[in-house]
């Protein structure tokens, strides 16, 4: 009986350990749209920003479709993949390469995600860093993104709610 309970015992802790390693981390998976009412678009706000966002949440790995819509009103999309464990991950975003590393708060609520950007205008050399922390309402419907970047332009900072969409 002694070893009954003992085995017991183990398997419900072995069970609680599992659930709590995993709970806690939030899933941004779904499609995302823009609320401009909700967002702080100022002036002070990074320009370019993604009209919707369909995001893939698999594990430690993030696959993030952002549509834009440039001051031309043409409509572009990128797709940037990440590892959320920390590790430099390059894509192409706008046309501009970009290196990337994503990693979760010690609370597993709130995604940050690092971003440096090096490219050419008119034969200078640009570089801009950003950062973006991704947090999730508690009823899953309402993504909020908080960014701050800097380039030669200065400093800019927006908060950024999507809808969920599906």
């Amino acid at each position: 009986m002694k070893s009954f309970l003992k085995s017991l015992m183990a398997v419900a802790l072995l069970i609680s350990i599992a659930a709590w390693a995993g709970a806690g981390k939030v899933d941004f998976s779904g499609t995302w749209a823009m609320n401009a009412e909700k967002s702080a678009t100022g002036e002070s706000a990074p320009r370019r920003v993604a009209s919707k966002m369909t995001v893939a949440q698999k594990g430690d790995t993030l696959s993030v479709e952002r549509t834009f819509i440039r001051n031309t009103g043409e409509v572009t999309t990128s797709i940037e993949k990440l590892t959320m464990d920390g590790k430099e991950c390059v894509s192409t975003v706008m046309d501009r390469p970009r290196t990337s590393t994503a990693t979760w708060s010690e609370d597993g609520k709130t995604m940050t995600i690092a971003t440096k950007s090096v490219f050419e205008r008119d034969g200078n050399k640009i570089e801009m860093n950003s950062t973006e922390a991704w947090k999730l309402s508690e009823d899953g419907k309402t993504l909020t993104v908080d960014v701050a970047s800097t380039s030669p332009r200065g400093d800019r900072k927006g908060a950024f709610v999507y809808d969920r969409v599906k």
